[in-house]
């Protein structure tokens, strides 16, 4: 069946009583791209199977493979065109940008990176509409220019071995470990193609592990690089900080100039997030066994009232003190649930 995918997936299209194997193809496209791509017949797939494959948000695929593989189909559709660009003629760009004019607008482009947008899209530039082709070019070179909302957004990844949150996605994840590499260069960071060097290894979930800093330090102590994420009750809200040093249960401040806390709207919501980096880093982070993860003083700091630190948390605040934002406008808040996640780089492991 993968073999002569094409064959089988346009046969299942001619009949309502094959609904059964659509489904699977539409499935087995999404999950594996790379057999239908690399397969001998995939040039001959028709428009509209093409276009149904990269119209998908969750099709496992990078998007500069399937910028290439939409230039090979191309090609294969206008055999009078050579593929050696510096050959191509004005009419051979009309040509190719009729037979592409459905599947470009599918095409992610804000999501390359900009080595392959220099490298890989820029040649093809009298493909595109004038205006994308304006508005990519400034969203590269003009680190201050702002995203307009009908931007696509970067195809859903698949989140295994990468992350397992009930309260993130790989979005967030993407923004976050951006922030920690310090490899944001411009408002577009959410647009580009998902950034995903490291696994996020859970240590603590407050609605599995409990919301009692006893807790907290028995799973998260002693354990580098952490990043802590907060759902706020009865709002979307996601708040939270990284962590470079170990968490303890005493010692009071540590000292770290590469901390930060952050805010997201909600999980689907992180065109918009709040960074906020340390401003006194002598203050950066507060440890103590009735402490939760705490950053700042009161920037985040959650605890419990009570000399008891197998009492649930309590007294729950985020005001600017030692970090440079403000992360949220309401001062104190109630927590829905927690994670802590060890990073690991992927080559690391």
């Amino acid at each position: 069946m993968e073999q002569y995918f094409e064959y089988i997936y346009r046969t299942s299209l001619q009949s309502n009583s094959l609904l059964v194997l659509q489904q699977y193809c539409t499935k087995f496209m999404a999950k594996s791209p790379e057999k239908v791509f690399k397969s001998l017949d995939f040039t001959s797939l028709p428009e509209n199977s093409l276009i149904s494959l990269i119209k998908r948000d969750d099709l496992q695929m990078k998007e500069i493979e399937i910028w290439e593989h939409v230039l090979r189909w191309g090609l294969e559709k206008n055999p009078t065109i050579l593929s050696d660009l510096t050959t191509w003629s004005d009419d051979d760009f009309n040509m190719m940008g009729n037979t592409l004019q459905n599947c470009l607008p599918l095409v992610r482009f804000f999501s390359f990176s900009s080595e392959d947008f220099f490298q890989k899209v820029r040649p093809y530039k009298k493909l595109l509409n004038r205006q994308l082709y304006e508005e990519l070019l400034e969203s590269y070179l003009n680190p201050n220019s702002e995203p307009n909302d009908n931007i696509l957004l970067p195809r859903y990844r698949n989140a295994d071995g990468i992350i397992d949150s009930k309260i993130i996605n790989l979005n967030i994840v993407s923004l976050i470990s951006r922030w920690i590499d310090n490899d944001i260069k411009s408002k577009f960071a959410y647009t580009r193609e998902l950034y995903l060097p490291y696994e996020f290894k859970l240590l603590l979930r407050g609605s599995k592990d409990g919301f009692t800093p006893k807790k907290f330090h028995k799973l998260c102590d002693n354990v580098p690089h952490t990043v802590t994420f907060i759902k706020i009750k009865e709002t979307e809200e996601i708040i939270g900080g990284y962590n470079p040093l170990e968490w303890k249960s005493s010692g009071g401040y540590y000292k770290t100039k590469d901390s930060f806390i952050f805010s997201f709207k909600s999980k689907n919501n992180f065109k918009d997030p709040i960074l906020s980096h340390v401003e006194n880093m002598n203050y950066a982070l507060y440890c103590h066994a009735e402490y939760g993860p705490a950053f700042g003083a009161y920037d985040i700091n959650i605890n419990v009232s009570e000399d008891d630190d197998s009492q649930e948390y309590d007294n729950l605040l985020s005001m600017q003190q030692y970090y440079e934002k403000k992360i949220r406008d309401i001062e104190d808040f109630s927590i829905e649930d927690y994670e802590v996640f060890q990073i690991i780089k992927k080559n690391n492991k």
